[in-house]
């Protein structure tokens, strides 16, 4: 046998945790520094880990797909910018998450990386800064893909 598995009765009973959402608020200075970290400025994103916003530093390693980085931000309290990256790569159930969450500018990034032009519009009308994260965003989005999808690359 693989796996020791109980029976449900034998399964200690657990209290679902509630998760723990931090709210995202930032100066537009602190906002730039994001966007150029998305953008690949280490010197940035390094800046911003070590200055007290280590969830927008972590998120760019998160952004690139890295499972231990996303792991630490639903266990840390942003589950919300790990359900931005998982929407803006077409998980609908992430999705879905922020709309119920009344996330609509975190839902809205998510459609524009995904390349939906009305949400970028929506987003430029109601949050500049969102719309130019998302687009930083979606460039680092399409530079994974057009990497993974190269002829030139090795794939295993």
């Amino acid at each position: 046998m693989f796996f020791n598995k109980r029976k449900k009765a034998d399964a200690p009973k657990q209290k679902p945790k509630k998760a723990i959402i931090k709210p995202l608020n930032y100066s537009n200075k602190i906002l730039v520094a994001w966007g150029e970290a998305i953008s690949g400025n280490a010197e940035i994103r390094n800046f911003l880990i070590k200055n007290g916003y280590k969830e927008l530093g972590i998120f760019c390693f998160a952004l690139t797909n890295d499972r231990k980085s996303i792991q630490w931000l639903i266990e840390n309290g942003y589950p919300h910018l790990s359900a931005l990256i998982k929407a803006s790569e077409g998980d609908n159930i992430a999705l879905k998450w922020l709309h119920d969450c009344k996330m609509d500018i975190l839902k809205f990034m998510a459609l524009a990386v995904q390349g939906d032009k009305n949400a970028l519009k929506w987003l430029n009308s109601h949050d500049p800064f969102a719309g130019q994260l998302a687009h930083k965003m979606k460039m680092v989005k399409d530079h994974i893909e057009e990497r993974n999808n190269s002829v030139h690359q090795i794939n295993p």
